[in-house]
C-alpha cells in the first residue's frame, strides 16, 4: 500500500516483526518514539520489535536502546 492508498494524512497502527511489519490500521506515517518527528510509512527502517516503537534514524534508535539501559557491545582492543 503507498501512502495514498486510502490513508489519508492519519498515522498507522504498526505491529513490528523481525525485519518486516504488519499494518494493524491504515495510515500513512508514524510517529518515532524518540524524536516525534512523522516517518512516512515508505521511508521507515528503524524499529524495536521488543519495544514496538519505531525510530527515525539509527541515531534515535541507538538514544532508545540507552533509554532503555540497551548498551551496544563494545569490542575489546
Amino acid at each position: 500500500m503507498n501512502r495514498f492508498e486510502g490513508s489519508g494524512n492519519r498515522e498507522a497502527k504498526i505491529r513490528y516483526l523481525d525485519g518486516d511489519y504488519q499494518l494493524v490500521s491504515a495510515g500513512s506515517y508514524v510517529t518515532c518514539a524518540v524524536t516525534g518527528v512523522q516517518i512516512p510509512l515508505d521511508e521507515l527502517r528503524y524499529w524495536s520489535v521488543a519495544r514496538q516503537e519505531a525510530y527515525a534514524d539509527v541515531a534515535a534508535s541507538l538514544e532508545a536502546d540507552k533509554r532503555a539501559g540497551v548498551l551496544p557491545i563494545q569490542s575489546r582492543p
